[in-house]
């Protein structure tokens, strides 16, 4: 299984997702600083893996603070969080994340500052090792929508390097072919990043899995000149009420799937639900520098000072997704009660 995330105690070792596919080459970091740079770079990305490396990151800087006063600890320990908690804003798993980092130094706040770092340390294990096993039960639930011999369209990167590993929208498609589905992806490549085409198609290659490759404006062609059975995506956060922040372009797929009468899935964890959230209105959504649209790499490929606009993500109202798959099982419309229930379980 890749590994996107290693603890090594003293520091922490990033698959570099920026040098893909053509170097697999580790950062080690050792403080939040070197953290957060990787995860603004995008060097590490995807809602699950940043809940898991912003854990991470807290629970090796909290080691780093030297004092015996409680007080100056969890000023310290708080101001990290909220630096941590700045660098992608629309992915909620980091907030859920480091809200039960500050549950353990709360409830634990009279046993000394030596084993709060200790109880930190073992909390972002924690976190890490569930999403993985949390991604194989949403991989488990999952299969069973793809029929043998299906072709699955997927879009951005859901896979491994997206979470601590196996993966969410890929984690599914993963967990049908090891039961012996043969299974056919069609990866869109994903702007503007290219996701897709560096990040699903290197995983998809490295499990010999088999896919095609395709742009981005060319999916609405292929449902009506191929079609599919299904299209499955991740979510960096989701509403109450259904609707699902995914990268920019899932709206479109969406739509489009819609359309062309294909269902439509989701898959992450329930973490993923923002339980103060109504609706996909309220979803913060992240803005990047206009450099990912004007160039590719070092090649500039627009003209010098054009206008750019570019939104991370988009939501995809409630109304066009088939079902979200969790580790819990499939949530299904109608959503608002639904999506309660799933979680009045946990």
């Amino acid at each position: 299984m890749i590994q996107p995330i290693k603890w090594k105690g003293d520091h922490i070792l990033i698959l570099d997702q920026t040098k893909l596919p053509e170097h697999e080459k580790y950062l080690i970091c050792r403080d939040v600083e070197s953290v957060i740079d990787a995860i603004n770079r995008l060097a590490v990305r995807g809602a699950p893996a940043l809940g898991v490396i912003a854990a991470m990151a807290v629970a090796l800087e909290a080691g780093n603070i030297k004092t015996d006063s409680f007080r100056e600890f969890y000023q310290k320990f708080t101001h990290t969080c909220s630096r941590i908690f700045k660098t992608r804003p629309t992915a909620v798993n980091i907030d859920w994340a480091l809200e039960r980092l500050k549950y353990i130094v709360l409830k634990n706040r009279s046993k000394g500052i030596h084993k709060l770092k200790k109880l930190l340390v073992q909390e972002a294990d924690s976190i890490y090792r569930e999403d993985i096993a949390t991604n194989k039960l949403i991989g488990q639930q999952g299969k069973e929508i793809i029929p043998d011999g299906a072709s699955v369209l997927t879009y951005c990167n859901a896979g491994s390097l997206a979470t601590a590993g196996y993966g969410t929208a890929l984690g599914v498609i993963r967990a049908a072919a090891e039961s012996g589905k043969k299974v056919f992806v069609v990866a869109c490549e994903t702007r503007p990043l290219l996701q897709g085409a560096r990040l699903t198609a290197w995983e998809l290659k490295k499990d010999r899995i088999p896919f095609t490759l395709i742009t981005d404006s060319t999916a609405g062609y292929y449902m009506k000149r191929k079609g599919a059975g299904l299209v499955i995506v991740g979510a960096d956060r989701i509403a109450l009420n259904g609707d699902t922040a995914n990268k920019i372009g899932s709206y479109m797929m969406a739509v489009l799937a819609k359309m062309h009468g294909i269902p439509f899935y989701v898959a992450a964890p329930l973490s993923t639900i923002d339980q103060n959230i109504k609706s996909g209105a309220d979803i913060p959504i992240e803005e990047r520098s206009a450099r990912e649209i004007t160039h590719i790499g070092k090649q500039r490929i627009a003209p010098e000072g054009v206008t750019v606009w570019n939104p991370a993500f988009d939501v995809v109202p409630a109304r066009y997704i088939t079902g979200i798959i969790t580790q819990k099982g499939i949530i299904r419309p109608p959503f608002k009660r639904n999506i309660q229930k799933a979680l009045a379980g946990c």
